[in-house]
């Protein structure tokens, strides 16, 4: 359901959870050509600072997408920027925590700034904010 311009109020906010799978990493790797070995191969991201194999950080910020476009404004709203700043690596089988909260609004232009920010275990993963525009009221 659509949350119009209109309606919105600063510290508004929406979230979106999900536990990250192999086959989400390998649906990632197949659309963004990102294949990574980090990402895909065990070995080699045993012998990295992480110590086994992580998810794509992009993965974890598509998620913010998906609070924007589908709950908070939801259907109708146009991305117009991300910032994003990731603060630690998801391992395949945690689960991700996208968090959207109405930060600024801007009348004029229908345009919305968000906080953003992804948890795991309610550890901040990654943060930045969002501006979209907001769909209005019907008239």
């Amino acid at each position: 359901m659509t949350v119009y311009f209109e309606d919105l109020k600063i510290g508004d906010f929406a979230e979106y959870a999900k536990t990250i799978t192999e086959a989400d990493i390998l649906m990632f790797v197949a659309v963004s050509g990102d294949d990574n070995p980090v990402h895909i191969n065990q070995e080699y991201a045993e012998q990295t600072m992480f110590g086994g194999r992580i998810a794509h950080g992009m993965l974890s910020a598509g998620l913010i997408s998906c609070v924007l476009g589908t709950r908070l404004p939801g259907p109708g709203t146009i991305y117009l920027s991300q910032s994003t700043r990731f603060k630690a690596p998801v391992k395949i089988g945690q689960t991700v925590t996208a968090r959207a909260t109405v930060a600024e609004l801007d009348p004029a232009k229908k345009r919305v700034k968000f906080t953003t920010q992804c948890f795991v275990a309610g550890n901040v993963i990654l943060d930045g904010e969002s501006l979209v525009i907001a769909p209005s009221r019907p008239e």
